[in-house]
């Protein structure tokens, strides 16, 4: 079943949210073959204060960002920078239960880049993240966001990383480990 059109200000459920970002990203002009990063954060930033249907509250950490970058094995070891956001999805299970725990699940926009990137050998053996930030969706999480683009910016690697060309760039819902 399509997903319909995202509207601003609407909530969306979980099972939405990689479609949902995917539409932003390509009205953002980001596609499978191209993007840049300014237009990667753009998405991505208007993505995370989307309200989200169907998980735990944010006194509970059900809703998160995350910047990662590495070298990683889970996309077949090509060069990427990750803005992912970590949904704790509530709706599974008996919240009665005194073991019960949300199934956290992640939606990321993944951008890759070239091989033979002169930054690509030091990010080989790992990588780094930014850590997951759950302030809530609205200024708090603008403020958080405006954090995270300082800390890119201070990150040397990372920073070239960001001011570099992507060769693509993929939108992905999964669970998370």
């Amino acid at each position: 079943m399509p997903v319909r059109e995202y509207v601003a200000g609407m909530s969306v459920p979980w099972r939405s949210s990689a479609a949902v970002f995917e539409q932003i990203a390509t009205r953002h002009g980001i596609t499978a073959d191209a993007c840049t990063m300014e237009a990667a954060w753009a998405a991505f930033a208007e993505f995370v204060q989307v309200p989200v249907e169907g998980i735990a509250g944010p006194e509970d950490d059900g809703d998160g960002f995350i910047v990662e970058w590495g070298v990683r094995d889970w996309n077949g070891n090509r060069l990427a920078l990750s803005l992912g956001r970590l949904l704790a999805v509530s709706e599974h299970g008996d919240r009665s239960d005194p073991y019960w725990q949300p199934e956290y699940w992640k939606v990321e926009l993944e951008v890759f880049f070239a091989e033979d990137s002169p930054w690509a050998g030091p990010l080989a053996d790992g990588g780094g993240d930014s850590g997951f930030d759950f302030a809530a969706i609205g200024t708090p999480r603008a403020d958080a966001l405006a954090a995270t683009l300082r800390f890119i910016d201070q990150e040397p690697l990372l920073g070239v990383m960001w001011r570099s060309a992507p060769t693509g760039a993929e939108v992905t819902l999964d669970r998370a480990g």
